[in-house]
């Protein structure tokens, strides 16, 4: 009987060792961060996205469909294979609903993939790649803050009416700058302009003075930069050093962050002229939702950290109102909720993942101009979503082609 006893309670404590964990995770609501944390866009996403999902968390109540919500959050060390790795592990043993940042377009075109695979949401707001929402698109996605192409068409514009019609390109060596440099060269060539000549550095260069001294000796009117994060403040910081702005060439970032020109500061960054889906002083919206973040981070919010916030509230919002995590009725839903809130304005999400909203064109203010830490830039032109980004009847997306 003893024996019998003993045999039993081995049993039911070998069933509550497998079963115990999956009971925990069943009785929270699970969303993951992924992001950088430690490398060269770390500024852009990483600990701010973390604390903009948190206030997410919080602002909807904290519980989702009677239960907790649980953020569980990575660095991916703009990884593809770590972030497929730790993103499987989380949907196959952590059960998390969705997933949103996922920061570098190499992590977020792999992440989609894998999530694709498993009919699982990915909110991605922190890859630019345009092919999120083009040939990698998937009916469990979208694409929350900007793309390559909202942001290189409207800031090659602005470059291109300043009368820089001749460009040399500075472009980082992968996806993202890839596909930037083509959609703005797609707007320079339709407006007469020319390409003189381009080079391709890899992923946190340390030094970028042989790619300058390129760009001074082509003579381009615009030197352009297919880069962020670490790269693109570092370019700059070299065509200032190489005397390329002084020499009356045109340095024109398509993509740079407020935390960049920040690190930069407006000595070297006055003047410029960029594309962004946020900025923490447009209104009072943004102001009073940036003040709380700022309580939090002692930095402001760039783009990318306010849609984690909006995308994660969204989402939210989406389960409440369907009852369930199903994924087919909560996609729906969140296209069919309105989307208006501190960040998205005009927004409307379509049925390729993109979310159309409208963007700021921003230049980089004057030392002088400058009334605090934080007064960087002002927006001098709102694009509205529809001229933005790139109508839906010029997607690639093989989903709704097989639709």
């Amino acid at each position: 009987m003893n024996i019998k006893k003993t045999l039993l309670s081995a049993m039911v404590g070998a069933l509550l060792a497998v079963s115990g964990p999956v009971l925990a995770q069943n009785d929270t609501v699970n969303i993951g961060v992924i992001t950088d944390l430690s490398g060269l866009y770390s500024q852009l996403g990483g600990k701010g996205s973390i604390i903009a999902a948190q206030m997410a968390v919080e602002d909807f109540g904290g519980k989702v469909l009677g239960k907790p919500i649980k953020l569980l959050t990575f660095d991916h060390l703009n990884k593809p294979d770590v972030a497929a790795t730790k993103i499987r592990e989380w949907v196959d043993r952590d059960n998390v609903s969705m997933v949103t940042d996922v920061l570098s377009s190499a992590v977020g075109i792999a992440a989609q993939k894998l999530l694709a695979d498993k009919n699982f949401i990915i909110m991605n707001t922190g890859s630019a790649t345009s092919a999120i929402t083009n040939k990698e698109c998937s009916p469990y996605s979208t694409h929350w803050s900007y793309d390559t192409q909202a942001v290189a068409a409207s800031t090659a514009t602005a470059i291109v009416q300043e009368k820089g019609r001749t460009w040399f390109f500075i472009t980082a060596d992968y996806a993202f700058g890839h596909t930037m440099q083509a959609e703005a060269t797609k707007v320079l060539l339709a407006n007469g302009g020319k390409v003189v000549g381009s080079v391709r550095h890899p992923l946190g260069a340390s030094d970028f003075s042989s790619f300058v001294i390129q760009a001074q000796t082509s003579g381009a009117n615009a030197v352009v930069l297919a880069n962020t994060g670490g790269d693109v403040s570092n370019t700059i910081r070299q065509a200032k050093e190489f005397g390329l702005i002084q020499k009356g060439q045109q340095i024109a970032p398509l993509l740079i962050f407020d935390s960049d020109i920040k690190a930069l500061g407006l000595d070297a960054a006055q003047g410029l002229k960029y594309t962004t889906g946020f900025y923490w002083d447009f209104d009072d919206k943004t102001r009073a939702w940036s003040k709380r973040f700022f309580e939090r981070s002692k930095f402001q919010a760039n783009m990318v950290q306010a849609a984690t916030y909006s995308a994660t509230l969204h989402y939210l919002k989406a389960v409440q109102a369907v009852g369930s995590l199903d994924r087919d009725k909560v996609m729906a839903k969140l296209r069919e909720i309105p989307i208006d809130d501190m960040f998205a304005r005009n927004a409307k999400l379509r049925p390729d993942g993109l979310l159309v909203h409208d963007m700021y064109l921003a230049e980089v203010k004057k030392p002088s101009e400058s009334k605090g830490e934080w007064d960087i830039a002002k927006v001098i032109r709102v694009i509205p979503g529809e001229k933005a980004f790139a109508p839906l009847s010029e997607s690639e997306c093989p989903y709704l082609k097989s639709k």
